[in-house]
């Protein structure tokens, strides 16, 4: 049974796209993109180095295989470039024009939630999602992660693609570790923990008349 691991840089707002240039991803107008860069620091480094210290399979959605192919082959005279081009990239996509050019990429055939979860089940290294927000969608939809590492940093973006958006399934997360770099970055690990919960901190004895009609009203709104 293989782990799948999402690892994400996200704002405060929430927003994950283009974290590393500003060409990255200009979709939907983004213009901000390279908005981690001006916050990296060795810690950020250090935590970005740990993701990939074990053995592990990449798997990423179109635009972000798209990002990477065009990229990283060209960089195999970094340390990530070559450890990259070795691993095997899984590509899920619903184009089936799509090239896959970057060596040992193999596209994910049929739909994206079933043929992952058959990956899961095989055996071999951890598989690791990197960007790619609309595959991100698809499995927290369908509950595949099992651990998520957020890099969250000081910013606000506005606009942009967002991990979690709307339409995102209910889930409490068990906080593994979490720790803050120098320039304000937190680094935070989570697991899936269950449904969410609900409570109160205390009912009224009795409804009143304001209480009624407040509830009255957000119903008629909703």
């Amino acid at each position: 049974m293989r782990r799948l691991l999402v690892s994400a840089f996200i704002s405060l707002d929430g927003v994950m796209q283009a974290p590393g240039a500003p060409e990255e991803d200009r979709s939907g107008g983004f213009a901000h993109g390279g908005w981690t860069f001006p916050l990296s620091d060795e810690a950020v480094g250090a935590a970005i180095g740990a993701l990939f210290d074990r053995p592990f399979d990449l798997l990423l959605g179109r635009r972000t295989y798209e990002i990477f192919a065009s990229y990283w082959p060209f960089m195999t005279h970094t340390p990530f470039g070559a450890l990259f081009q070795n691993v095997t990239k899984y590509v899920a996509t619903r184009a089936d024009s799509l090239a896959i050019p970057w060596e040992n990429s193999v596209r994910i055939e049929g739909e994206a939630a079933e043929a992952i979860a058959r990956l899961k089940r095989q055996d071999g290294p951890d598989l690791i999602v990197q960007g790619s927000a609309n595959l991100n969608q698809t499995l927290l939809a369908n509950g595949l992660i099992d651990e998520l590492t957020l890099l969250t940093y000081p910013v606000l973006l506005g606009a942009g693609k967002r991990l979690f958006a709307e339409g995102t399934r209910p889930v409490t997360l068990a906080l593994v570790e979490s720790t803050t770099s120098p320039s304000g970055v937190t680094i935070s690990r989570y697991r899936p923990a269950g449904p969410v919960e609900t409570g109160s901190f205390g009912e009224l004895p009795e409804l009143n008349e304001y209480e009624r009609e407040r509830r009255a009203r957000f119903a008629a709104e909703s």
